[in-house]
């Protein structure tokens, strides 16, 4: 292990390449160097208690959209509460395959277990939406990992799950964001292979948890460690987030959300069945199972699983239809599809409500794939590309980039009607960036027309060329 000087504020280590290595306490600490023998850097952050002499958890933060600061940002105040050492890569990326990914995490895990004293049998990996799916994996890949926290997302793939090498699965989820019902539904399958597991699932506007749940998320991993006899069992611990969480079930039980509670106090009788007796528990989750609130909550809410599973089915259908033969005449059957769960969006029930949003976050998801898919054949399929970015336009019309793209590839097909009204649209929904209008590949012919400078004028109020009138 690298030795390690702890000042003040900051912590100082003489790296084994020669590099002086500083970390500060309670802060992020960036671009620390893997090793001296590839060029690959990551992010650092110790508790503000940390203590050279004592051993440490450590999560690893899994982003790969090169957001890793941020993602690790979201976890800070969880690991300070809890006590957890967080680092994230700064060179993962899903432009890389799965093997180079992995092989970097490893790198970071190993720097990180040299110079940091970490606790056996308590490291982990942590992340959000894509990034989640791959923390998910990686225990899988090396062993050295005990469990994983994934916000938002199931595991990445099921099938590559070893039974002889479980880990613990903690999950967050939205009942709005897409990923609830397969996570939901992953339940089973993990506890077939004795999985330990929990699923942490909330309400509210935002798909992502609030940082108390995020903390609780981490708790339920110190806990499974005192169970396992990892870590010493610490009693007033185990009591007080036996009422912690106690607290919350009751809490949405005041708030008329049977359901919430139930998914609480599940997730409870995993937690603290080594700890204490449950009895009190059972008997609580039994007397609301048979409450006719309960029923009649888990009813409708399985109604629209069903319906939303049939819906699904259609938008898969007709996507890959409509691609397959350049359907532009069914945009406007895509259009009333998002004009309908407008509609579901202003309804008087909860359920149909985020249906409604898991609806939007799938077609968006399933749109995005198909980019993705058609963008990295080897001859790129232009009109199909094309499409789909004008259904992206309706099923997420504040997403300028897919404006861009049709007004660019129409623009090389020498399109420019299809361009110029897809122009309009961008700067309608409130579009101001001159400069890249002024730059955007393939439009140099389309951008000097007076049509597209007219166009600027009126939305913009300048246009770089002048207008000529006629």
């Amino acid at each position: 292990m690298k030795k390690i000087l702890l000042l003040t504020f900051v912590l100082t280590s003489t790296a084994i390449f020669s590099q002086e290595l500083r970390l500060l306490r309670g802060a992020i600490s960036e671009n620390i160097i893997v090793n001296d023998t590839v060029n690959e850097t990551y992010s650092l952050y110790l508790p503000t208690k940390f203590d050279v002499n004592k051993v440490w958890p450590v999560a690893f933060v899994m982003d790969l959209k090169g957001k890793g600061k941020a993602a690790m940002s979201m976890l800070v105040n969880a690991a300070e509460q809890e006590g957890y050492v967080l680092a994230s890569s700064d060179n993962m990326s899903d432009s890389l395959s799965i093997s180079e990914n992995v092989l970097i995490a490893n790198r970071m895990f190993n720097s990180v277990f040299s110079t940091i004293p970490t606790e056996k049998n308590r490291a982990y990996t942590v992340g959000f939406g894509s990034g989640a799916m791959f923390a998910s994996i990686l225990p899988t890949f090396i062993g050295k990992l005990d469990g994983v926290i994934s916000i938002g997302a199931a595991i990445g793939n099921v099938e590559i799950l070893n039974p002889k090498k479980p880990f613990q699965f903690v999950g967050l989820v939205n009942r709005s964001d897409y990923n609830f019902t397969e996570m939901n539904n992953s339940k089973d399958l993990l506890n077939k292979l004795k999985f330990p597991n929990e699923l942490i699932v909330f309400d509210g506007e935002r798909l992502l948890p609030e940082s108390d749940l995020i903390v609780n998320a981490f708790r339920m991993l110190t806990l499974t460690s005192m169970a396992k006899g990892h870590i010493v069992k610490n009693d007033s611990l185990v009591t007080s987030s036996y009422n912690r969480f106690l607290t919350l079930a009751n809490n949405h039980l005041s708030d008329q959300k049977p359901l919430l509670a139930r998914y609480q106090l599940l997730d409870m009788e995993k937690i603290f069945n080594p700890f204490m007796d449950l009895d009190s528990l059972k008997a609580t989750q039994k007397t609301l199972k048979r409450s006719t609130v309960y029923r009649q909550a888990n009813r409708s809410q399985n109604s629209y699983f069903l319906k939303e599973s049939f819906t699904k089915e259609d938008y898969s259908y007709y996507l890959e239809e409509d691609v397959i033969s350049y359907n532009y005449a069914n945009l406007g059957w895509w259009n009333f599809q998002m004009q309908e769960l407008d509609k579901l969006d202003k309804s008087a029930n909860l359920y149909e409500r985020q249906m409604s949003s898991r609806l939007r976050g799938y077609i968006n998801a399933l749109v995005s794939d198909n980019i993705d898919f058609v963008s990295a054949q080897e001859n790129v399929d232009f009109e199909a590309l094309n499409l789909l970015y004008m259904m992206k336009t309706i099923t997420s019309p504040k997403e300028f980039d897919a404006y861009l793209k049709v007004i660019s590839i129409s623009s090389r097909m020498e399109d420019y009607g299809t361009a110029l009204f897809y122009l309009e649209e961008l700067l309608k929904n409130g579009y101001t960036d001159k400069n890249s209008l002024y730059s955007l590949e393939h439009t140099a012919l389309f951008r000097i027309m007076p049509e597209f400078n007219e166009m600027v004028e009126k939305y913009l109020k300048s246009a770089r060329y002048d207008v000529i009138e006629r």
